[in-house]
């Protein structure tokens, strides 16, 4: 893909033109990126205390005892996000998700354990161990190139 800018001191605000022969997965991705103009914030609640939660900092993003929680370096936060929300939120070039309960920052994977049958097991740089769903060990493979 080729990017170009123009500089015009008689433009007053900045246009985007996508040249394309035709419309890819790429480009729409493009688009809703550049579409995207409220800075998505992730609100953690912890101890009656909010504080907003780096994305960078979330090793994963799972759902216990029907509420949803984001694990970071600073503990466990409760969010009032369901997790499909939160997914749609989150960059998914960097948050998979692994099971109908647990999505996880493919930044904080430590490694993926392939030996148990059907099913991986995901190690995360904090300890944290978790399990791949069968339902998307397939996902999984495919993002590992295995």
């Amino acid at each position: 893909m080729q990017i170009e800018i123009k500089l015009d001191e008689n433009c007053k605000e900045p246009k985007i033109i996508v040249v394309t022969n035709k419309m890819t997965d790429e480009i729409n991705e493009i688009m809703k990126r550049l579409s995207d103009e409220q800075p998505k914030m992730i609100a953690g609640f912890k101890d009656d205390i909010v504080e907003v939660l780096e994305p960078f900092d979330i090793y994963r993003i799972f759902a216990a005892s029907g509420k949803v929680f984001a694990e970071t370096n600073h503990g466990e936060y409760t969010l009032r996000l369901r997790l499909y929300e939160m997914e749609q939120r989150l960059d998914s070039n960097f948050f998979v998700r692994i099971s109908n309960s647990d999505i996880i920052n493919l930044r904080k994977v430590k490694g993926f354990d392939l030996s148990f049958a059907g099913t991986i097991c995901v190690t995360l740089s904090n300890g944290t161990v978790t399990y791949v769903s069968r339902r998307f060990v397939a996902k999984i493979k495919q993002l590992l190139g295995i």
